[in-house]
């Protein structure tokens, strides 16, 4: 991870603790310890410069954090860290109880050693939550795949006088006459079956 992208609004760039000691913002700092680091203070910029990014530092107060990684997800899947500073941590006091998603933190006061970990522990929370959305992704389209083939053993045990083992059977055998899935013949007969129910 070098290359990075710091979001960082107008109001945090105008912060005090930026204006009083401009060596303290995130893109001095990261530069500093070698990343190459762009930054964005529009979501326009943001969603251009994230392309070239292995990971978005979002220097933001913890109620804009859902938006900006909501919006920056649209565009690209990447790690998404929170720049801590003094002023985002005390205008973010009454945003404490959001479902925020983010995959590390950092803050200004780490050393060179102690940020190269933060993003490093960063970028393999954000590879494990990419992997668990993608299994209940999975689990969700088995779960959906279920609920047709449930129904169809259903319509044909009541269609036929069959058991529902036996429909399975047919739904079974069906697929492979027809080389498709089993679940695709389940959707066919259940909106077939529909259909004509509505027809009547």
């Amino acid at each position: 991870m070098r290359s990075l992208i710091v979001i960082q609004t107008e109001t945090a760039r105008s912060s005090p603790e930026y204006s009083d000691q401009p060596t303290s913002s995130p893109k001095v700092i990261l530069q500093e310890y070698g990343y190459f680091v762009c930054t964005a203070s529009t979501l326009e910029r943001a969603k251009v410069m994230v392309n070239k990014a292995d990971a978005a530092v979002l220097d933001l107060p913890v109620g804009e954090l859902k938006g900006w990684g909501k919006e920056l997800l649209w565009t690209r899947s990447l790690p998404l860290i929170w720049w801590c500073s003094a002023s985002s941590a005390s205008e973010s006091l009454e945003a404490c109880e959001e479902n925020v998603t983010v995959d590390g933190i950092l803050t200004p006061s780490m050393s060179e050693q102690e940020l190269h970990w933060a993003l490093h522990f960063s970028s393999r929370q954000y590879f494990e939550r990419k992997q668990w959305q993608s299994e209940r992704a999975q689990m969700m389209a088995q779960l959906e795949d279920r609920k047709w083939i449930d129904m169809a053993k259903g319509i044909l045990s009541k269609m036929k006088n069959i058991s529902e083992a036996e429909a399975y059977d047919f739904l079974r055998k069906q697929a492979m006459n027809e080389r498709k899935r089993i679940v695709d013949v389940a959707t066919s007969i259940v909106k077939v079956y529909q259909l004509l129910k509505e027809s009547k």
